[in-house]
C-alpha cells in the first residue's frame, strides 16, 4: 500500500497509523490523486468491470473494508476519500456541488476505463444521485444505499441529538453513543471489525476534531445531505438504478426509500438487523444484494 504523502499532513501521527491498520491486509493500493483541485487518497484493486464507492458523512473510504475485501474478486473497485473528508485536502477552492460533481467526474476518467457501476452511501449516495441526473451518459448504474436527497435531512430526535453531541465534542464516549443509533445493534458492530473497532474508532474521532473536516463536511451536508433532491430532478435518472436499505435507519427511514423506489421504478433491496450503514454492520447481507444489483437490469 502507497503511503498518502502529503495528504497525511492533516493527520496526527496516531490517525495516520489507526488508517494504515485499517487498510492493512486489504487488497488495494492507495495512491494518491489530484481530481479538481482536491488531493484524494484513492483506494483501488482488482480486475473486472469498474465500481466506485462513494462514502457516508464523517466517514472515509475505510468504511468500504468488508465491501472492498469481497468485491475485488470481480471487480475493479475505486473507494475515494470525499473532499475534504478522511485523509483528503481541498486546497484553498471553495468547497461548492460543481466542484464536486467535477471532482468525481475526473475521478471517474481517470480510474475507470468503461462506465462504472457508481455506489453510494447516505450522503455518498445523494452525490451519486446528483452526478446520475447531470452525467448519466458516463455511468453504467446507481446504486444508493440509504442515500440522502430523498427528503429533508431530518433524523430521529434521539439520533439528531447525538449527532449533535458528537460534531460538538467529538471523542470516544460521543462517537460510541452516536453509533448506537448509526447502527440497529452497536455490538455486532463492534463484533465485525473486531480488532479493527480501536482504530474505527479513533480515526473517526480524529478526523471529526479536525477543523478542516469539520468545514467540509458542513458545505457537503449543505450542498448535497440536507436539501432534498427535486422528484423531477430523480426522474431523469435514465441509468439503471437500485436501492439498498437498512430496515432500521433512523436518518432516512425506509418508508422514503419505499416510496422513491414504487415512484421511480427502483429495485428496493431491504437489509434486516441493520440501520443506515449496512456495509458497516451487515457485510454479508449487503454484499449479496449489491451483488444482485450490479448485474440486474432496472430502470
Amino acid at each position: 500500500m502507497n503511503s498518502l504523502g502529503q495528504a497525511q499532513r492533516i493527520e496526527s501521527t496516531d490517525a495516520a497509523g489507526a488508517r494504515e491498520r485499517l487498510l492493512a491486509g486489504l487488497p488495494v493500493t492507495q495512491r494518491l490523486q489530484q481530481l479538481a483541485g482536491v488531493s484524494t487518497p484513492v483506494l483501488e484493486g482488482g480486475e473486472g468491470p469498474p465500481v466506485v464507492l462513494l462514502h457516508g458523512p464523517g466517514g472515509n473510504a475505510t468504511h468500504w473494508m468488508h465491501v472492498i475485501a469481497d468485491l475485488v474478486r470481480t471487480h475493479h473497485v475505486i473507494a475515494p476519500d470525499l473532499p475534504g473528508q478522511g485523509a483528503s485536502e481541498l486546497g484553498t477552492t471553495p468547497l461548492d456541488a460543481d466542484r464536486v460533481l467535477a471532482w468525481l467526474g475526473e475521478l471517474i476518467e481517470r480510474n475507470c476505463s468503461a462506465p462504472p457501476a457508481l455506489v453510494g452511501a447516505a450522503l455518498g449516495g445523494a452525490i451519486a444521485a446528483r452526478f446520475a441526473i447531470e452525467h448519466g451518459d458516463r455511468l453504467d448504474r446507481v446504486i444508493l444505499i440509504d442515500s440522502l436527497g430523498f427528503c429533508p435531512f431530518q433524523p430521529a430526535p434521539d439520533f439528531g441529538s447525538a449527532l449533535h453531541a458528537f460534531l460538538a465534542q467529538p471523542d470516544d464516549a460521543s462517537h460510541d453513543h452516536l453509533w448506537e443509533y448509526c447502527a440497529h445493534d452497536l455490538a455486532v458492530v463492534r463484533r465485525g471489525l473486531g480488532e479493527r473497532w480501536p482504530d474505527f474508532k479513533a480515526y473517526n474521532v480524529d478526523r471529526a476534531q479536525t477543523p478542516s473536516v469539520q468545514a467540509a463536511l458542513g458545505a457537503l451536508m449543505e450542498q448535497f445531505g440536507i436539501p432534498e433532491i427535486p422528484a423531477a430532478d430523480l426522474a431523469r435518472i435514465a441509468v439503471p438504478t437500485a436501492l439498498i436499505w437498512g430496515r432500521h435507519d433512523l436518518a432516512t427511514p425506509l418508508p422514503v426509500a419505499q416510496a422513491a423506489g414504487a415512484r421511480y421504478g427502483w429495485p428496493l433491496h431491504v437489509i434486516d438487523d441493520a440501520a443506515d450503514d449496512p456495509a458497516v454492520e451487515q457485510p454479508e447481507a449487503t454484499m449479496r444484494v449489491l451483488r444482485s444489483a450490479l448485474t440486474s437490469g432496472g430502470r
